[in-house]
């Protein structure tokens, strides 16, 4: 209703609600990302076996399950992107770092790359690695 409106006044590509569902149930899966006000996430939880691993799934943590779904929808048209990796990276670092040997001198992490599992490696810049962890 009023919701689906707000949605398509943002600049939202597909809105519905029921009709949507029973869309992607047949296999439509045509956009980046889906927005959902918590009132309808039982809908939308029909279909979390299809939208869930292709990260699709809405979720209250990154934003995409809200009452304001015009913030929300206009954040993603605008290319928003969620990050995990400094997170991750640096509890890898705080790791290795508490695993040092005490016979270890100097400095221990002389290079760093970072990868996904079959994709390629990126050289990490260690001084930029150093401020990260001091900050």
């Amino acid at each position: 209703g009023e919701k689906q409106a707000e949605a398509k006044e943002a600049g939202a590509d597909a809105v519905g609600a029921e009709e949507l569902v029973a869309k992607v149930k047949e296999g439509w899966l045509e956009f980046d990302a889906a927005v959902a006000t918590p009132d309808v996430m039982a809908l939308v939880g029909q279909i979390g076996r299809l939208l869930g691993p292709r990260g699709l799934m809405p979720n209250a943590k990154t934003g995409s399950v809200t009452f304001d779904v015009t913030k929300a929808v206009t954040e993603l048209k605008a290319g928003r992107v969620e990050f995990k990796i400094l997170g991750n990276l640096k509890a890898l670092l705080d790791t290795v770092n508490r695993l040092k040997p005490s016979a270890a001198k100097g400095s221990y992490m002389l290079s760093m790359a970072v990868s996904t599992t079959m994709g390629p490696g990126f050289k990490v810049d260690m001084p930029q690695v150093k401020k990260f962890l001091e900050g």
